[in-house]
């Protein structure tokens, strides 16, 4: 079946065209490179992983609560909306949360694969091409476990949000070299980061903990590439071209801000989405979400050097200045660490059930 048969709403049959400007660089300076990035292009090369292979895909999912998430975080608990559904439209709004949630997920690797594809062209100096090459990789690989979990445990797909479209566009759009840099790298894949992290770390199914952990693995480093190669270069921009990049973060915060609203599913379930979303902008769980997406976006800014007064007054407008004060060489190591933890806690568990069979076996023959 194709994937269009199972969109909530009909989506393009042909591509969605971005018309991108700027260069492809080369460089014929092979020997020079910064030793931080080049020991980031090691370790991407380091830690590539089969999706097929290393997910447990024979873990049931309940497509009604993909992630197995308390009721405590649904927007609309306790809503005079809430209280009118029968169970059957709660269900289905559960349905409709997973897919468009995991949808949203998809849709930004993508936007991601497409990205880093552009980096490699379009980055001046070669150790920055080596790490945005193993970056494609690992962003083919999420697309490819975001299509099948979709696909086989949801079982249908939202189209991508506006507010993501329109940032993936500008940063393809420009054709400064850094611009897509500081759209993806910081920007979308910080606060997916985050997004990922939160369920993550609420998450009650085991697929969906693998899933996250893993892919985080992965995007820690490449907020990382990110951070590296921006920081040496805004230091030396002049204070227009610095205010320039600094309108684009601000516009492009607020832009991400708003993404994980679900406007989209009110819509779809005919709901009345004024209210609804009203509900969700005072959910305190959903505020307090809201405020954790920015863990990782507000001190990578910071760190290269975007700190001017108009991105700091929208990060206290937003309500998130205070993580400007987070490390993200800490919150990197977790990751790594979540991530190697159920890899051991996995491997123990087949081990052991292994042995038990292994026991079995020896109890059967020694009987007979």
């Amino acid at each position: 079946m194709s994937s269009h048969d199972l969109y909530t709403t009909p989506v393009p049959t042909d591509t969605w065209n971005v018309q991108m400007a700027g260069q492809a660089r080369f460089s014929w300076e092979y020997d020079d490179g910064r030793d931080r990035l080049l020991g980031l292009y090691q370790k991407g090369k380091d830690k590539q992983w089969d999706a097929q292979k290393r997910i447990d895909w024979d873990i049931e999912v309940d497509p009604l609560n993909v992630a197995g998430l308390p009721d405590e975080f649904n927007p609309l608990l306790g809503s005079d909306i809430w209280d009118k559904m029968s169970q059957k439209e709660r269900d289905e709004f559960g349905r409709h949360q997973g897919s468009w949630l995991f949808s949203q997920f998809l849709h930004g690797e993508q936007g991601a694969l497409n990205v880093s594809a552009r980096i490699v062209q379009s980055v001046p100096d070669l150790d920055s091409k080596f790490y945005a090459a193993t970056q494609v990789m690992d962003e083919a690989r999420h697309v490819e476990l975001y299509g099948r979990f979709v696909q086989e445990k949801i079982g249908m797909y939202y189209p991508i949000n506006q507010d993501l479209a329109k940032l993936l566009a500008e940063s393809l759009e420009d054709s400064r070299w850094d611009l897509p840099y500081l759209g993806m790298q910081v920007l979308i894949e910080g606060l997916a980061l985050a997004a990922f992290g939160v369920y993550r770390d609420l998450s009650t199914n085991p697929l969906v903990k693998q899933l996250l952990a893993y892919v985080m693995q992965d995007e820690a480093r490449h907020v990382a590439f990110g951070r590296l190669a921006l920081k040496d270069y805004y230091a030396e921009l002049t204070e227009k071209e610095r205010a320039e990049r600094e309108e684009f973060v601000v516009e492009g915060c607020y832009l991400m801000r708003d993404r994980f609203q679900g406007r989209e599913i009110f819509e779809q379930l005919d709901m009345p989405v004024d209210r609804c979303l009203e509900y969700v902008d005072n959910a305190p769980m959903y505020q307090l979400y809201q405020s954790l997406l920015f863990t990782r976006i507000v001190p990578c800014v910071r760190d290269i050097g975007l700190w001017g007064d108009k991105v700091q007054a929208a990060y206290t407008d937003m309500g998130v200045l205070d993580h400007a004060k987070a490390s993200l060489d800490e919150l990197m190591h977790q990751d790594e660490e979540i991530a190697d933890k159920i890899d051991e806690e996995r491997y123990a568990a087949e081990v052991a059930a292994r042995k038990d069979e292994i026991d079995e076996a020896i109890a059967v023959g020694g009987a007979s």
